[in-house]
């Protein structure tokens, strides 16, 4: 059956969005449908406002509709240790911990040769003129384990070394709620790389 020509627009369009197949595509374009036309309005300007006025930090590259953004322009985080992240959406996860209470820098990315991405393609320059200029005593590398992560960990690792600050990254291993014997032999020696003493 084909669908009305406006309906299968918006059902694709849905379907550009990551993760989205097409029987999500389909029950959100079916949901919005649904909605008063007040709340799509509004759903429709929250869009393009958010589009429009969320830019990127120019100390962080964090994204924000303020610049600095609000950690960077907080005084009482510590600007002594930079937590360096891929995307905005890795930083918004390491603050959901309220742990970490530093500052942090965006690549806006990870080298990946595969993906035509270089170390000049994310902000590797800028975090270098950061520690450079700055007082930075510590810097967290928090990527994410996967083959591109961990090569561009490495990298900055290498990169960093001159400055002669400490250079950290965050502890790898099980998952809370997980077993052991279905953890796979990478996992398991992260972990035990990762112990401290209790």
């Amino acid at each position: 059956m084909e669908y009305t020509k406006p309906l299968a627009e918006l059902t694709d369009f849905f379907q550009r969005f990551p993760g989205i197949g097409p029987k999500s595509a389909q029950r959100l374009a079916f949901y919005l449908l649904k909605m008063p036309l007040s709340d799509v309005e509004k759903f429709a300007a929250k869009m393009v406002e958010a589009k429009t006025t969320i830019k990127c930090c120019s100390l962080c590259f964090n994204m924000s509709a303020s610049d600095p953004c609000e950690i960077c322009s907080n005084q009482n985080r510590d600007k002594s240790v930079i937590c360096v992240v891929a995307e905005t959406k890795d930083l918004i996860a390491v603050e959901k911990t309220g742990e970490f209470k530093g500052v942090y820098h965006v690549l806006q990315g990870v080298i990946s040769p595969i993906d035509g991405i270089g170390p000049s393609d994310i902000r590797i320059k800028e975090l270098l003129s950061r520690i450079a200029s700055d007082n930075v005593q510590e810097v967290i590398l928090t990527l994410n384990p996967s083959v591109e992560g961990e090569a561009t960990t490495l990298y900055l690792a290498k990169l960093l070394k001159p400055f002669n600050i400490t250079v950290s990254r965050i502890a790898l291993g099980i998952p809370v709620g997980s077993d052991l014997e279905y953890a796979d032999e990478i996992t398991i020696a992260r972990a035990l790389e990762g112990r401290r003493k209790i």
